[in-house]
């Protein structure tokens, strides 16, 4: 087992390869150790360089609703008027403080996407 730090995206392309070769390894044994330190130096040179945004206020929105079966009603229950979901989700009107602790509340939406600018 020789790791060390992956600096450029040779390394990177060397230690996925590696981590391929050994992705059944048994944890405990040499192998799984190297597996399971090499998973970690992916992910932080993944983090570093391809950097994932958070996704869009409304979108996550929409995509929680579609997930948990929701309609524009069970949003309004959640947000206040059935009229102001409309706007929510149109982009009309923008989240008070109140309704992104109801959402991140009850859709479990975290409160850093809800609070984006959008």
């Amino acid at each position: 087992m020789k790791l060390k730090p992956i600096k450029n995206e040779k390394d990177y392309h060397f230690a996925l390869d590696r981590l391929e070769k050994i992705f059944d390894a048994k944890l405990g044994a040499a192998e799984g150790d190297e597996l399971e330190i090499l998973g970690i130096l992916i992910e932080n040179y993944e983090n570093e360089h391809f950097p994932i945004d958070l996704p869009d206020p409304i979108e996550a929105i929409k995509f929680r609703m579609e997930q948990m079966n929701y309609s524009q009603s069970d949003l309004a229950e959640i947000i206040g008027l059935k009229s102001r979901a409309s706007e929510i989700l149109n982009r009309k009107r923008k989240l008070s403080l109140e309704m992104i602790r109801n959402l991140n509340e009850k859709l479990n939406i975290p409160s850093e996407v809800l609070i984006q600018v959008y």
